[in-house]
């Protein structure tokens, strides 16, 4: 009974989390979690090896979560101004649906160039490599959970193979 219920939390987790790759939650940590759930039933039996990279991505991937923003704005010739302005509008956005996480990042950078005397053309293109930063971020978080839902699938098919 203990291992169906592991394996539902799991399913839930690696669900949740997906979704959380795109909405205002923690992603990756989230189906991190799901995979140990599995782990600690009979469905799947990971390495230390395995989890210890998969927390270490998970670790890694938040980091840069909250880092592309502000790195997309650099690169895209942004000051600190805009740096913090789009982190500020991200936090800010969270409160808000997912697209205000994109619109407050964008509008964040925006107006901090602006507030630090920058050129609106250049204080647009900061905003646009902040969005671009933001994106990138999702685009990672998404790939990282679909990695740990195909493990934790490949793990349950070869658990109900194995008893077929």
């Amino acid at each position: 009974m203990m291992d169906i219920l592991l394996l539902i939390a799991s399913i839930f987790c690696l669900f949740v989390g997906l979704a959380g790759a795109v909405l205002p939650l923690p992603g990756p940590p989230i189906s991190l979690i799901g995979l140990f759930f599995l782990n600690a039933s009979k469905y799947a039996d990971y390495d230390r090896k395995t989890l210890t990279i998969f927390t270490l991505l998970t670790i890694i991937m938040s980091v840069f979560d909250y880092y592309a923003p502000i790195w997309g704005t650099k690169k895209f010739g942004g000051t600190k101004y805009g740096s913090w302005g789009s982190t500020i509008g991200l936090l800010a956005g969270l409160f808000f649906t997912p697209i205000g996480m994109f619109l407050g990042a964008f509008l964040g950078a925006f107006l901090g160039e602006i507030v630090g005397k920058t050129e609106p053309d250049k204080a647009l293109k900061a905003a646009i490599g902040s969005m671009i930063g933001l994106i990138t971020g999702i685009i990672g978080k998404v790939i990282l959970c679909l990695i740990m839902m195909i493990y934790a699938g490949m793990a349950i098919g070869e658990y109900f193979m194995m008893m077929s």
